[in-house]
């Protein structure tokens, strides 16, 4: 999702899930593989092992299914809260390390699973990674999934495998040693050079997804609602990369699925350089209000970078022509978009005709001399996706996976750069009004940022129906968003809401 606060990520049903690929298990020491081959799977590697037996994977999730089903709606990345989970279906299930005997190493079991809720009308993909112990250690009970009472894990204890060191660290060491687990394929970029036995620990903060740090070197991201596609978040730092920006750190692995009858692989996790001793965006705009001081310097250099950035993918990627019939495409979903939030939102509808008039300013011609371009952008951009490094003040973008609540094949769609800059101008707003700043630290912080973006690049400025429009679009997102979840938050975007109003109604009526 849009997020101009960064603590509040969330998903929503999105993308359909690939065809299913079942897998079996069973659970007979030592050692035991958690999901045996018959002659039919296709494991490789030193260790674990997969299998696309149908029978052994229903008893599989039978076996899992009743702890998953109270376990998984609980879980903050888990997409259809609100909707009841009425049943769960195998995709697939890889053993990356069989279970020991009583006393010996924990079993990990990777399972990408479909969750039915007809509530929502979604059938969205998850991948978990379950540690399974004979007897769980105190350390790990908050992690605890739950003992199946029946099936193939029965008695054994299954928990979330990322809070167990041990099984975290596993993950490195299969992305150190490329190749193909059955359905799992762990790839590495040449001549990366990952040392073994780096540290592991969880990261506590993320809602959308799942990250591990290791050794203050590396971090891995793990995606939980996957599908078909590989996911911006590896695609475009990988893009990058190849034209020398340093902007964005590179990935130096990953892993995807290839399930069965799938026709694209699934990104599951994108292992990156870590940016130890930086600091994301809000929280360096926040100490800044806090001590009464400015950010226009750090909002100018920012600009800089995100311009830096749109100009290195525009350069790796392809870039397409915002012809009218584009342009009236993008005004009409915004349309709805508005009508949508205004039937929920009544606090919006006073304002409709005039916010409809910047989407109809979109669609007139721009002039000579100004052609409007789409390409790939980040997708997602607020204070909370920019890290600045302490020691040289130098900014850096991350979390290229754009609004995990839409579908992944839009979010691989080229977009206008002025989509990452509204996003950005609305999270100085929302800074400003946590930070309880004047009425003045949010203009100069917008001014100052598309400056250092025009210094950059061009200024997104020149093409003001073209940003007021996104602006626009953004700001009725986040009046859904707020009345939904944040009512008390309500009067940030509405006061947003008010100002362009009031600009497109001195358009619409010189």
């Amino acid at each position: 999702m849009s997020d101009a606060v960064p603590p509040r990520r969330e998903t929503a049903p999105g993308a359909e899930s690939p065809g299913s690929a079942p897998s079996g298990v069973t659970a007979a020491p030592p050692p035991v593989p958690l999901t045996s081959s018959d002659g039919a799977g296709r494991s490789s590697g030193r260790q674990g092992h997969s299998s696309d037996g149908p029978g052994r994977a229903e008893a599989l999730l039978a076996s899992l299914a009743p702890p998953l089903l109270d376990w998984l709606p609980r879980q903050r990345w888990f997409a259809g809260k609100g909707s009841p989970v009425t049943g769960l279906a195998p995709v697939t299930a890889v053993d990356l390390l069989p279970l020991g005997p009583p006393g010996g190493a924990p079993g990990l079991l990777h399972l990408l699973v479909r969750a039915r809720q007809p509530g929502t009308g979604s059938d969205d993909c998850y991948q978990l990674l379950l540690g399974v112990r004979h007897v769980l250690p105190p350390r790990l009970a908050p992690a605890l999934v739950g003992r199946p009472d029946g099936g193939p894990l029965r008695g054994l204890a299954v928990y979330e495998a990322l809070a167990d060191p041990r099984l975290a660290g596993l993950l490195l060491e299969r992305l150190r040693v490329p190749g193909r687990l059955g359905p799992l394929r762990f790839a590495r970029e040449p001549h990366t050079d990952l040392p073994a036995g780096l540290a592991p620990r969880l990261l506590g903060v993320e809602q959308s997804n799942s990250s591990v740090v290791y050794g203050d070197s590396y971090i891995l991201k793990l995606f939980r609602r996957v599908g078909p596609g590989v996911n911006p978040d590896l695609e475009l730092p990988r893009a990058l990369a190849r034209t020398g920006c340093a902007r964005v750190p590179a990935p130096a692995a990953w892993f995807e699925a290839e399930p069965p009858g799938a026709t694209e692989p699934m990104t599951l996790g994108v292992l990156q350089p870590f940016l130890a001793g930086s600091a994301d965006g809000w929280r360096l705009a926040l100490d800044a209000l806090a001590a009464g001081d400015g950010f226009t310097a750090a909002a100018r250099a920012l600009g800089q970078a995100t311009a830096e950035v749109h100009r290195a993918l525009a350069a790796a990627l392809p870039t397409v022509d915002l012809d009218p019939p584009r342009l009236e495409r993008i005004a009409a979903a915004m349309r709805r978009r508005l009508d949508v939030t205004a039937e929920a939102v009544p606090a919006l509808r006073p304002y409709r005709d005039a916010l409809r008039a910047a989407y109809d300013e979109l669609t007139r011609p721009p002039g000579p001399g100004r052609p409007r371009r789409a390409q790939r952008i980040h997708g997602d951009l607020h204070l909370g996706q920019a890290l600045r490094t302490a020691a040289d003040g130098r900014w850096s973008l991350i979390d290229f996976e754009g609004e995990p609540a839409r579908p992944l094949a839009e979010r691989r769609r080229p977009q206008p750069v002025e989509q990452d800059v509204a996003g950005m101008l609305r999270s100085f707003d929302y800074a400003a009004a946590v930070g309880r700043a004047g009425t003045e630290w949010a203009p100069r912080a917008r001014e100052a940022y598309c400056d250092g973006y025009a210094a950059a690049h061009r200024d997104p400025r020149e093409d003001g129906p073209l940003l007021v429009a996104q602006e626009t679009d953004k700001a009725v997102y986040e009046v859904l968003y707020e009345a939904r979840h944040r009512p008390d938050w309500l009067p940030v975007p509405l006061s947003a809401i008010r100002r362009l109003a009031e600009r497109a109604d001195g358009v619409r009526r010189p």
